[in-house]
């Protein structure tokens, strides 16, 4: 079916269903007509907004608030880069939703893969602790890993690892050791997890068994499914890791807010939409975000290769939901898009406008014509001192495979970054031009570990926790410095 014709089914069923709420009838849900109408009606709005306007008085039970019914679910989320811990409704109908969506992933890999056996093993789910709070009778807040679990259907939670008693592990370095333990002794056919935290844990099964590729540890594995940051750094050294063409990498862009969409092609082809999910997608694009009328396209309207701030509309009770994720299409016929980074995550503290998928690719370029892999990394700005010097940023690195040991091979690598970066951004390009704006970049190399450790003393070690990429917060970089000062 055509995606307009059906997202434009999924925003009136929506609408149906939470008129009588105390946001339906504060927009007069039962006068909207159609997309335009509703865009007219609602206004973007973000966490912030909603929980000042709408939750926070009745958290932690929502009921007929911005979706009919009580919240049964709420999903704990902190920003990358901010300790604010969020509360996300989940509701019954969300759970769905997002059990949908893993099936369609299922079936994509399915389909490149007749043969697959994947239910004849254990599917494992590396996330963080699994415990919930009951933070009122009948509802539960926690990881949504947890939620996950909790609500598993009973056809996978047959077929899923780990066991409860490990599930519910807080202590990340506990947790690994005994998942990988247990993991050695179960026939394991798919697992999933951000890459950065599957990569630690890789490690500790190699450490343990002795073995170097993937497919000597766990050798029925078919799937390996990956989400939550840009891959591009990471999947070289997956697919040294893996070591067969048999294993299926295949990406997945869930939130907390909503599944959005999995990859149904090859790797760089765009993750496909999920249109039918109970889920209305809006798309702004990035600089007009913070106008007073910025201009709100849907699928009928989205064009590729513009950065647009995704805007969901759930079966959850958010309506017009600036999530903070940017994308772009790769196909508009039916729905494919690349993530590019976050609305809050550029680095403009000198007008030079870098977004994440600009800075991910000049680094794959770099890493490329260096011989260098990437584990981790994170850039920020670094100011001028006194009157008259130039501000510029400064890339600390992590290196997973290769070296940079040499003062040639390090001004190499920044060449080549500064180039590329040149090549994307015009902007870039012009601060940079005759060194009238920007100094060149800089590189701080750090031992392997790192950033495992750093994040550790932020208190955001393990489970879905990602290192922050592009650094716009001076004290949050300023901590990142101070901490590898201290490693030397």
């Amino acid at each position: 079916m055509d995606p307009a014709i059906t997202q434009a089914k999924v925003l009136d069923r929506l609408l149906r269903r939470a008129q009588g709420t105390k946001f339906g009838r504060d927009h007069s849900f039962n006068k909207i007509r159609n997309v335009e109408t509703y865009q007219s009606a609602v206004p973007l709005r973000t966490y912030e907004s909603f929980w000042n306007e709408y939750w926070k008085a009745a958290y932690p039970v929502l009921t007929d608030v911005t979706w009919p019914g009580t919240v049964p679910y709420f999903a704990l989320s902190s920003g990358t880069t901010s300790g604010t811990t969020k509360y996300i409704p989940v509701t019954n109908e969300m759970i769905r939703s997002n059990t949908k969506a893993g099936l369609d992933m299922l079936s994509f890999h399915a389909l490149r893969t007749p043969s697959s056996a994947l239910f004849g093993g254990m599917n494992f789910m590396l996330g963080g602790s699994t415990e919930l709070q009951e933070v009122s009778q009948g509802i539960f807040a926690g990881d949504l890993s947890g939620i996950a679990v909790k609500t598993l259907p009973w056809y996978i939670e047959k077929r899923y690892f780990p066991p409860k008693e490990l599930a519910l592990l807080k202590n990340w370095e506990e947790k690994i050791e005994k998942l990988a333990r247990a993991s050695l002794q179960t026939d394991i056919r798919m697992i999933s997890g951000v890459p950065s935290w599957l990569l630690i844990f890789f490690e500790k099964l190699f450490a343990i068994t002795g073995k170097q590729k993937l497919c000597e540890v766990y050798p029925n594995l078919e799937l390996l499914v990956h989400g939550g940051v840009n891959f591009t750094p990471y999947r070289q050294t997956f697919l040294d890791l893996m070591g067969s063409d048999a294993i299926d990498l295949r990406e997945v862009y869930p939130a907390s807010e909503g599944f959005i969409a999995s990859a149904d092609r090859s790797f760089g082809e765009g993750l496909r939409l999920n249109t039918d999910h109970d889920i209305f997608f809006e798309f702004v694009p990035v600089e007009e975000l913070a106008s007073e009328r910025p201009t709100r396209h849907w699928v009928r309207t989205i064009e590729p290769g513009i950065n647009y701030a995704i805007v969901l509309t759930t079966c959850a009770g958010v309506w017009s939901y600036v999530l903070g994720d940017t994308v772009k299409f790769v196909d508009v016929k039916t729905p494919r898009l690349l993530v590019t980074g976050r609305t809050s995550y550029a680095l403009s503290a000198f007008g030079e406008h870098l977004i994440a998928e600009e800075v991910e690719k000049a680094l794959a370029v770099a890493c490329e014509q260096s011989s260098v892999s990437l584990n981790e990394y994170s850039v920020g700005a670094l100011y001028p001192e006194k009157a008259g010097d130039l501000g510029g940023h400064l890339y600390v690195v992590e290196l997973s495979k290769g070296s940079l040991a040499s003062d040639a091979a390090q001004q190499q690598f920044l060449d080549v970054l500064d180039k590329e970066l040149c090549r994307l951004n015009e902007d870039y390009d012009a601060h940079r031009a005759q060194g009238f704006g920007l100094h060149p970049p800089k590189l701080c190399l750090v031992p392997a570990g790192t950033f495992v450790s750093w994040m550790k003393s932020r208190g955001k070690f393990g489970g879905q926790h990602k290192v922050p990429r592009l650094i716009s917060d001076r004290d949050l970089f300023s901590s990142l410095r101070t901490f590898v000062a201290t490693m030397k």
